[in-house]
C-alpha cells in the first residue's frame, strides 16, 4: 500500500480505554496512520492491523524510544489514572500516571514537533459555579483534578508550536474488549434484573457521547486548532435526570430508582456539585455538533443489540 504523503501519523496513548479504542477506529477509517499505545498487550480488535505498542508513560526511556521509531506528527494522549477514588487513594501512582507520564509526552512532543492534544476533564473545577466555560478559573475538588490540572499547565507551557487541550465530561459508550461499566448500563442491568438503584439527584454533568468526543478531536487535528476547548454532551443532567431517560428508552420500571443525594455515598474523594461545560467555543470554532443524551442511548442501544447479534 502507498500512503498518502499528506496523510499525517497519529500516535494515540491510553489505546485500551473506551476513547482510544473508538478514536483508533475513527483515525483509521479517515485513513491515518496510527499508532496505538497502552498498557500491557493491546485489547484492540486483531482485523483492525493497527501496529501497537506496549507504552508505560512514567516511562521516559520507553516513552522516547517510542516517539523515536515511530515519528509521529500528532499525539492523543489519553492515558492517564481517571477513578477519582483511586486517585485519592494512590496519590504516588496518581502523580507517576498523570502528571510524570503527562510530562514525558510533553518532552517528547516536543523533540519530534509534534501537536500535542491532551485530554482533561471537568473535575479541574469545584463545581460552585457551573457549568463553565473554558475562560474560567480552575479549582479542583480533588486530587484527580488536581493533576489533570498540572497536566494542563505542562501542555500548555510547553512552548510547542501547536498543543491542544480537551476537557470532557463523564464519557459513555460500549466498545470492543475490557469495557468499564456507565451509567446508561448500570442503570439498565439492575432494572432489568429488578434490583433496587439509589441514583444521586443533586450533581450536575454534561454526559458525552464517546464518538462525539472523537469527532471533536477529529476536528482538532484537522483543523490544527490550538488551545482549550470543551467537548462534551450538550445537556446538563443530574445522574437520576440519566437513569430516568435510560429507563425511559428500554421501558423499564423506574420504581426500583430512589432518589438521593451525592452524601448517601461514602466515596473518598470529594466530588464537584455543578460541572457541565459549555460548548460555545467548540460549536464555533471546531463545527461540533454532539448528539442528545436520548440520542446517544439510542446509539449505544444499538452497538449492544449488535454486539449481542
Amino acid at each position: 500500500m502507498v500512503l498518502n504523503t499528506l496523510t499525517k501519523k497519529v500516535l494515540v496513548t491510553g489505546a485500551n480505554g473506551l476513547l482510544g479504542q473508538k478514536l483508533i477506529a475513527l483515525l483509521l477509517a479517515q485513513n491515518y496512520v496510527v499508532l496505538a499505545t497502552g498498557r500491557g498487550e493491546s485489547r484492540l480488535p486483531q482485523d483492525w492491523n493497527c501496529p501497537y505498542s506496549s507504552m508505560e508513560v512514567s516511562d521516559q526511556e520507553a516513552v522516547y524510544d517510542v516517539f523515536d521509531n515511530f515519528k509521529p506528527e500528532v499525539v492523543v494522549h489519553a492515558a492517564a489514572m481517571t477513578q477519582a477514588d483511586q486517585c485519592e487513594e494512590d496519590r504516588v501512582g496518581c502523580h507517576l500516571q498523570n502528571v510524570i507520564g503527562t510530562k514525558n509526552i510533553v518532552e517528547a512532543c516536543k523533540d519530534h514537533e509534534c501537536h500535542l492534544i491532551f485530554l482533561s476533564t471537568d473535575f479541574i473545577f469545584d463545581g460552585k459555579n457551573g457549568p463553565y466555560s473554558e475562560n474560567d478559573k480552575p479549582n479542583p475538588a480533588n486530587y484527580y483534578g488536581q493533576t489533570k490540572l498540572e497536566g494542563e499547565k505542562l501542555t500548555q507551557m510547553s512552548g510547542l508550536k501547536l498543543w491542544s487541550i480537551v476537557r470532557t465530561v463523564l464519557v459513555y459508550g460500549t466498545m470492543h474488549r475490557g469495557s468499564r461499566s456507565n451509567i446508561i448500563l448500570w442503570v439498565k442491568e439492575n432494572l432489568e434484573a429488578k434490583k433496587p438503584i439509589k441514583v444521586v439527584s443533586d450533581q450536575w454533568r454534561s454526559p458525552t457521547l464517546v464518538e462525539d468526543l472523537c469527532g471533536g478531536i477529529l476536528a482538532i487535528i484537522e483543523k490544527k486548532a490550538s488551545g482549550i476547548f470543551n467537548i462534551c454532551g450538550p445537556d446538563f443532567l443530574t445522574p437520576y435526570e440519566m437513569a430516568c431517560v435510560t429507563a425511559d428508552h428500554f421501558h423499564l420500571d423506574k420504581s426500583y430508582m430512589e432518589k438521593v443525594s451525592g452524601d448517601t455515598f461514602t466515596q473518598t474523594a470529594k466530588r464537584p456539585a455543578k460541572t457541565g461545560l459549555i460548548l460555545d467555543k467548540a460549536q464555533k470554532e471546531l463545527d461540533y455538533r454532539p448528539k442528545s443524551f436520548a440520542e446517544g442511548i439510542g446509539i449505544l442501544a444499538k452497538q449492544l443489540k449488535l454486539a449481542n447479534s
